[in-house]
């Protein structure tokens, strides 16, 4: 799982937080994936493509049981740091093995728009073979960037889970065919 875009090189580990320490400073709130993915009752997440590990942090502050996989070291280097009691794995998403599953794996920060082209598929299997039965693989990711949703439901409903739910934002906002953003949903039933 190389990055796409070439942009996560790495070199920014130490100031991609920045970003959501400013919005936290403004007042806004930064964790907007953390609360959506909460209202499920998961008691274990695994914050997969974690970059610096801020999902996976938040969600262990919020008591709740938490690991990240990433494959940029520097990043996940920066994620130990800040918090080295969780777990963390780099590792090729698509490869990785956590050794358990968890109730729900979250791909935050566009992870699947990040990954080489051809490898989609197989990095959803991934993120999919965490997920424990009853549990959700929920992702968000920008629309009209190589990804549609019809290409991310396939991979998922290939990996044996149903896509359960769309949505435009971490908020929950409806989703709709002119959306540019998609938040879904899938559930091993």
């Amino acid at each position: 799982m190389a990055n796409r875009e070439g942009l996560w090189d790495g070199s920014n580990a130490d100031s991609y937080d920045t970003k959501w320490k400013r919005m936290a400073e403004a007042g806004q709130n930064p964790h907007g994936e953390v609360d959506f993915v909460a209202q499920f009752g998961p008691a274990s997440v695994l914050d997969a493509g974690c970059g610096t590990g801020r999902v996976a942090i938040e969600f262990a502050r919020r008591g709740i049981v938490a690991a990240g996989t990433d494959i940029n070291a520097e990043m996940l280097a920066e994620a130990r740091s800040k918090a080295p009691e969780l777990d963390w794995l780099e590792s090729d998403l698509a490869t990785a093995d956590m050794g358990r599953t968890f109730d729900a794996v979250v791909l935050a920060g566009n992870v699947i728009l990040f990954v080489d082209p051809g490898t989609e598929a197989a990095t959803v299997a991934g993120a999919a073979r965490h997920v424990a039965v009853g549990g959700h693989l929920v992702a968000g990711f920008g629309l009209g960037r190589g990804v549609s949703v019809d290409d991310w439901e396939q991979w998922v409903r290939d990996t044996g889970l149903t896509p359960i739910a769309r949505f435009s934002t971490w908020g929950g906002e409806r989703f709709a065919d002119d959306s540019n953003y998609l938040v879904s949903v899938a559930q091993r039933v």
